[in-house]
């Protein structure tokens, strides 16, 4: 038993030995190892990162939202419509809501404006979100102007910023009283932008969203589910495009490593040739190759991967966040929570260790088949 341990261990100490004697070499290949799995570590967990705060996101939204379409475009609808629908069984609360988007041509960016009925809420005040605080530069007790549909100057007073924990959905956020908002965009009395639904049992939602349609032939329930769905398809989509993007950089890497375990230098074959003159079994040079292979890849596995979460979590994955969240000029500032699951680390394991074991498994099974002689003489 001792004696198979002490081979193996012989074994490991002439890899890692191997692996200093070319340091210069190995060091540019985990370099670039490291670059690929970085890269598709931190979108594999900004992916998933985005996905979960979705997820949170919509826990707190409306079990249903219902639009009007009026040419295949979103309308609004009128407030007696509210009713009809409480009436229908199943229905626990109908909120009409009362939102829309300002062009601010000063920074080039649009504000959603939310009305609310909170009475904590003064008129002609706002509450605004970070994002428009730090553009707008303004703090509690400024005042910010913007043009009505109408044409006409207004001016609010920024009664509260939003707290920074929130950001992420009010970043762009400025909530305004009813009769302000009717007031800024010219809105009509007796209608609403959409109705917010709150069902008892969600699985009579799609009851629910029948009856209205059967009611209201213009009208376009929107569910919960279909949102969360519309969103993970949104983050897996632009994930997958970043993915096909740098795929030439890992073909570039295959590559990469199937000219390393090819080319071998005249040194390389004359070490394996010494080896086998010297009793080394051909089983004994693969296994000496696997080890300098699990060396390098687990080095640049854990870096990539390490690096990748700092990037992500700590750094809010700032070199590509744009293509991953979208183009706007009030992007949010936030922290994403960590979500590490086996899975991912088994998709990451397979999308980049496999593909270097398959590059080199062959061409170093070739070179350990070789003959003494020949790699002496080579």
């Amino acid at each position: 038993m001792r004696a198979p341990i002490q081979r193996y261990r012989n074994i490991l100490d002439f890899a890692l030995t191997s692996l200093l004697r070319r340091k210069g070499r190995n060091l540019a290949l985990i370099c670039v190892y490291t670059l690929v799995v970085f890269v598709i570590a931190s979108l594999i967990f900004f992916v998933q990162a985005l996905k979960r705060e979705a997820r949170e996101l919509l826990a707190q939204a409306p079990d249903m939202v219902v639009q009007r379409l009026v040419a295949g475009r979103h309308d609004p609808m009128p407030l007696a419509q509210a009713d009809a629908v409480r009436a229908i069984r199943g229905v626990e609360e109908v909120q009409p809501r009362l939102w829309g988007y300002y062009y601010d041509p000063v920074f080039g960016g649009n504000l959603t404006v939310m009305a609310t009925e909170d009475k904590a809420l003064l008129p002609e005040s706002v509450w605004v979100g970070q994002g428009v605080a730090r553009n707008m530069r303004v703090k509690e007790g400024d005042l910010i102007p913007l043009r009505a549909y109408g044409g006409q100057p207004m001016l609010f007073t920024v009664q509260k910023t939003l707290p920074e924990d929130s950001e992420l959905v009010s970043s762009d956020l400025v909530v305004m009283a009813p009769a302000d908002f009717r007031s800024l965009f010219n809105f009509p009395e007796g209608l609403a932008t959409d109705l917010a639904i709150m069902a008892g049992n969600p699985r009579e939602l799609p009851t629910i969203a029948a009856k209205i349609v059967e009611q209201y032939p213009d009208a376009r329930p929107i569910l919960k589910s279909e949102l969360l769905r519309t969103y993970e398809a949104i983050f897996d989509w632009r994930g997958g495009l970043m993915v096909v993007v740098l795929g030439s950089a890992v073909l570039a890497f295959i590559i990469f490593a199937w000219d390393k375990a090819t080319g071998l230098s005249a040194e390389e074959r004359k070490e394996i040739g010494i080896l086998k003159s010297i009793g080394w079994e051909s089983s004994d040079v693969l296994l000496l190759k696997f080890w300098e292979g699990s060396v390098v890849s687990l080095t640049a596995f854990l870096t990539g991967v390490l690096l990748a979460y700092a990037h992500v979590f700590f750094f809010s994955a700032s070199l590509f966040e744009h293509a991953l969240k979208g183009w706007s000029v009030l992007f949010p500032r936030y922290r994403l929570v960590p979500v590490l699951d086996g899975y991912q680390f088994t998709v990451l394991f397979f999308l980049t260790v496999l593909p270097y074991t398959a590059a080199t498994l062959v061409p170093i099974w070739r070179a350990a088949t070789v003959d003494p002689d020949a790699a002496m003489r080579s």
